[in-house]
């Protein structure tokens, strides 16, 4: 079986699934209207650029051409225009970075639970017994079971942490040890870490919003390594401010990205914010080149290829 395979991906990369063995061919995409390649691509092999974010950008009236497949590196496709999934079969690179994203998150708990750099004693005069956060025995709670959630979860567990999670599908996650709880409110009133970990959609938008945040265990840290959109992030820094509910966020992500120069988010005291970094995407490349070439060995058995998107969902 051949493939003429658009990719959007580095010359590295393209060189590995060059290597796979169909022999596909691969072809050029130009930056700034990727989307055309589907007139002469099988597969368009697609990442977040800005091309993709261009304001009110219509559907090419060609779309999607002689495509038979259009493969996401990134998990999330609410960065892509809607008419994306009019392909034959969109797919998206879920599970590459959940371990690292794992990490960046438990590396949050535990930045926020010892806070070693406050008790760092730079003269004799700070010499001064602290006593330290724990992070055995506490609650954290995640908010979407899904690759993320459930390495977040296992990591949790291993450290002597309470689990609880909630899946909006309602599904088990499959990780032995997790409470399931009914609701996201008794969720954020029981967790003293809150974790966010599901795709940005339209049931997602606000998720977090200024009534659920003030059923929020006083104290409690949130982590979103979701997508911005999910917290109302005015909602947020009133919650905060009062100090009554939340008492500090981990933000890897924000609506929009960047923020604009001057963003209360940049400065609070009560925030950590990161430049959506904790995917370390460019360390786990290799972990996608795997997961594309095993999908393209299914795509040629006549199978049907990993984490194929729903349309309806939209993930």
């Amino acid at each position: 079986m051949s493939l003429i395979i658009a990719s959007q991906l580095d010359a590295d990369f393209n060189r590995g699934l060059g290597q796979h063995p169909i022999a596909p061919i691969l072809i050029d995409v130009a930056d700034e209207d990727p989307w055309t390649a589907a007139s002469e691509a099988d597969i368009l092999l697609v990442r977040p650029s800005p091309a993709w974010r261009q304001p009110a950008m219509a559907r090419p009236p060609a779309w999607p051409g002689r495509l038979k497949w259009v493969y996401s590196a990134s998990a999330g496709i609410d960065f892509y225009p809607p008419w994306l999934l009019d392909a034959p079969i969109v797919t998206c690179g879920r599970g590459v970075a959940s371990d690292e994203i794992a990490d960046y998150v438990i590396a949050a708990i535990y930045a926020q639970a010892k806070n070693l750099e406050s008790v760092t004693a730079r003269s004799r005069a700070q010499w001064v017994n602290v006593p330290l956060g724990r992070v055995s025995g506490t609650t954290i709670g995640i908010v979407g079971l899904g690759a993320i959630g459930q390495a977040v979860a296992r990591r949790g567990l291993a450290l002597g942490a309470q689990v609880v999670g909630l899946r909006r599908t309602g599904a088990q996650s499959g990780v032995s040890g997790v409470e399931h709880v009914a609701s996201l409110e008794s969720l954020v009133s029981r967790a003293d870490h809150i974790v966010i970990a599901v795709p940005a959609t339209a049931q997602t938008r606000h998720l977090f919003d200024a009534a659920l945040l003030a059923k929020v265990k006083p104290g409690a840290h949130i982590i979103n390594v979701a997508r911005g959109s999910v917290i109302d992030q005015d909602a947020l820094i009133d919650a905060l401010d009062r100090g009554d509910g939340p008492g500090f966020a981990t933000l890897d992500v924000t609506d929009p990205e960047p923020l604009p120069e001057g963003h209360p988010l940049y400065t609070h005291p009560l925030v950590r914010l990161t430049p959506h970094v904790s995917s370390n995407h460019l360390l786990v490349r290799h972990r996608l080149l795997d997961k594309v070439r095993d999908d393209i060995s299914r795509f040629a058995r006549g199978e049907a290829p990993s984490d194929i998107v729903d349309p309806a969902r939209g993930y």
